[in-house]
């Protein structure tokens, strides 16, 4: 950890590393489920599961079997007695900082040798709040004292801030155990001295763990693994990027600048690297008009797909796709997020064939602009040759799969659930294309009698908060 020029704190490698190295791997000071995904989700390994086992004392806490529940009694035995005091559960902002306390007051704000900085050290922001968020913040501090057992050590409205404030800013998005969906938040210590860059030569992924083994030997915890995307030299910056690239620069700072209270002085930002793709078409007065047609559409669209109404979402995304076509390019970032949502909720809806050419189009346009090794590339290019091959495109389907194998294997490392199952759908669609190259007809014959005997199973349905930030909005 050093002092940066303009940066605060910030890591450097102290050895050369390369693409998909592990820098470090960082379990959570705390973490807790989002209120949305609490019936849904095991609070121990934060897999999503159909049936969930009921904490028997508060209610609330929801497990897949008694070894996750074993594993979670630590952080949630003050808790569990807690809610069940209270009489309601209280949101996950006040659950979180609850936690934290709790550990902060048995083992101090440094748990172990590898931690860089105490949990005092990293930023609030408090005094940067803007009127609005200051509200619900207050309210959060209520809600804290109120739920905070008399029987725990008490704090002062100023550490309750402190922490809530710091959760605020260094809150990480916990994802499921495929990495799709956001579902909880937590604190990492050390991933909050990582600093930004629109362009970065690292990328943060959570591994979930296993807690599955019978033997508990073989038990892993939950962690966040910083890897490499490329050449990293000693004595060079480590950085990860805070918001999505497939934003404008001046989104981007502006997203920045309100959540983590920094401009962005980053070269992409500054240069404004590859805004005018992001933007282009022609005519550029039809540009300019199909640009703000879009961006209404995009708006309803979301409403739509908020509200689960998946035919509507389609019927606006065709619409709009139609008045794109021909006057924005490949790369405008508005008819790539109409692509991606028409080619998910196509394939959600089991219209493969017209989903696989909207998907090809999307990564097409993607690699365009995101970095070679980004995850997002890899997991739209894994979702692209999913839809090729339900479609029946095999040759496309396996290239694909094939590239999103070779990113996830440097993003999300060989162990990785998602990178498990791609392996399994590599090995799979190779085996078919083999058959294919064979006999045409012998391997569709085949493949639309399996498919009869054994339908295909509905996709999951589209995410509503899919992992582009890296730490969690407000």
């Amino acid at each position: 950890m050093q002092e940066l020029v303009g940066k605060g704190r910030g890591l450097r490698a102290i050895r050369e590393v390369w693409a998909g190295d592990v820098l470090f791997a960082e379990p959570p000071f705390a973490s807790v489920v989002f209120d949305s995904h609490a019936a849904s989700v095991c609070h121990s390994c934060f897999r999503r599961q159909e049936k969930l086992q009921r904490c028997g004392q508060c209610r609330f806490a929801q497990y897949c079997d008694k070894t996750c529940q074993r594993a979670a009694w630590e952080e949630h035995k003050q808790e569990c007695a807690a809610v069940k005091s209270y009489g309601k559960v209280p949101n996950e902002n006040v659950r979180l900082a609850a936690r934290i306390l709790w550990r902060l007051d048995k083992q101090g704000s440094v748990v172990s040798d590898t931690q860089l900085a105490a949990l005092e050290e990293l930023e609030d922001h408090i005094y940067d709040i803007s009127e609005d968020d200051l509200k619900d913040f207050k309210v959060d501090i209520h809600n804290f004292l109120d739920y905070w057992p008399r029987s725990s050590k008490p704090h002062t409205v100023d550490s309750v801030s402190k922490m809530l404030g710091v959760i605020n800013c260094n809150g990480f998005m916990v994802s499921d155990q495929r990495g799709l969906q956001a579902v909880g938040v937590g604190l990492f210590p050390n991933l909050c001295l990582v600093n930004h860059d629109c362009w970065p030569n690292c990328t943060v992924v959570l591994n979930n763990g296993n807690q599955s083994a019978v033997d508990t030997m073989y038990h892993s915890q939950k962690r966040i693994e910083l890897r490499a995307l490329g050449k990293i030299s000693p004595g060079e910056e480590v950085t990860v990027s805070y918001v999505d690239y497939l934003n404008l620069s001046e989104d981007r700072r502006r997203l920045l600048k309100q959540q983590y209270f920094f401009d962005c002085t980053c070269e992409h930002c500054t240069n404004k690297t590859k805004d005018e793709l992001k933007m282009a078409g022609v005519p550029e007065e039809t540009v300019k008009e199909i640009t703000e047609y879009s961006r209404t559409m995009l708006e309803k669209m979301e409403k739509a797909r908020i509200e689960a109404n998946y035919n509507e979402v389609v019927k606006i995304c065709r619409e709009c796709v139609e008045k794109q076509e021909n006057v924005l390019a490949d790369t405008h970032i508005y008819q790539l997020r109409m692509w991606s949502t028409l080619s998910e909720v196509l394939s959600y809806l089991q219209f493969f064939e017209e989903a696989s050419t909207y998907a090809r189009k999307m990564v097409e346009g993607y690699l365009k602009l995101y970095h070679p090794n980004n995850a997002q590339l890899g997991m739209a290019t894994m979702r692209a040759g999913v839809t090729h091959w339900q479609a029946g495109f095999i040759e496309i389907a396996h290239g694909m799969i094939c590239k999103a194998y070779a990113i996830l294997m440097i993003t999300h490392g060989p162990t990785h659930p998602i990178t498990k199952d791609l392996e399994a759908m590599r090995m799979q669609t190779e085996m078919e294309l083999r058959m294919f190259k064979q006999n045409e007809y012998v391997y569709h014959t085949m493949r639309e009698a399996a498919l009869k005997n054994q339908p295909i199973r509905m996709m999951a349905e589209p995410a509503t908060e899919s992992i582009k930030n890296l730490f969690r909005r407000k």
